[in-house]
Parts: C-alpha cells; structure tokens; sequence
C-alpha cells in the first residue's frame, strides 16, 4: 500500500505538534513553526493543516476544558497518531535517501 507523502508544511506542522507535546493547539503551534524555521506562519493556514492531517488520519483532536482566558470557550487540541509518526519517519527516509550521495553543492560525489 503506497502512502501519499507530506507536503513541507504538513512535515513543519506535525514535527510542531511532536516537540509541544499531545493537546496542543494551532497558535503554539504556528509560533513553534516561526521560532525553529524563522519564517512567518499563518494561523489560518495551521488550522487549515490541522484538519487536513486530522483527516488522513496522521492527527486526533479532541476539545479542552473551557477556560477563562476565553470566555468559557473550549479549544480543540491534536495529538500526533501512530500513523502521523509513521508518517514523519517515511518522510525522513524518503529525504535522507535523496540527499544521500550528495554534497553540500548539490553536485555527485565520486
């Protein structure tokens, strides 16, 4: 069975949620992205790749307790599933078996 592969913002956002810890939310975890990679990240784009990996099955979420800081509003947290690590591992793979055999100016090594 032949897996579809993770695009560089869905890899960005699952290793996000890996280093945060499970029940994280898409601002800590867009300012997570902008901290390690120094480019700016949408939060509108997070939430929309959360849905995405929640739907291939590489993300669960699950509502919090409302808190106050909110209003009483609940916040829907992910955690990364098996199958989400599973994911990320093949990328690696994937990545580092391209790379392999190259140097640093993309030219072959003899």
């Amino acid at each position: 069975m032949t897996r579809e592969a993770l695009g560089e913002f869905e890899q960005l956002v699952l290793l996000a949620v890996v280093r945060l810890g499970a029940d994280v939310y898409g601002v800590p975890i867009a300012a997570e992205i902008e901290r390690r990679t120094g480019r700016a990240v949408s939060t509108a784009a997070v939430y929309v790749t959360l849905r995405r990996l929640e739907q291939k099955g590489l993300l669960s979420s699950s509502m919090s307790a409302p808190t106050a800081e909110r209003g009483g509003k609940a916040r829907r947290c992910v955690s990364v599933t098996r199958a989400g690590l599973e994911a990320l591992r093949a990328s690696r793979h994937a990545m580092e078996s391209m790379w392999k055999g190259l140097d640093p100016g993309l030219g072959r090594n003899r």
